[in-house]
């Protein structure tokens, strides 16, 4: 993984943090429900954005190198552990 490409996983990381800590606040405000309910949708779709950018990387440095290295089998599983984790 590239300087860049972890800056920006961690800029993603620091996002989603402060999006936690706002939900923190909000609870302890008493905050109206739906509007909690709502920033949390907000963070499992952040999450999941870090995850498709974590995989894209994986799929093509990783996976590939395993692969051009003779090990499908071990790429193979680790593709298959990923999806079935993505269900």
């Amino acid at each position: 993984m590239s300087k860049l490409e972890k800056q920006k996983i961690n800029n993603r990381l620091k996002r989603i943090e402060g999006q936690i800590r706002g939900i923190q606040k909000m609870v302890e405000e008493d905050q109206y429900c739906i509007d909690v309910i709502t920033q949390s949708s907000a963070i499992r779709n952040a999450l999941k954005g870090l995850e498709d950018v974590l995989l894209e990387g994986h799929l093509s440095t990783c996976v590939v190198n395993q692969i051009k290295g003779g090990k499908q089998k071990k790429a193979v599983d680790e593709i298959l552990k990923v999806f079935k984790l993505k269900k």
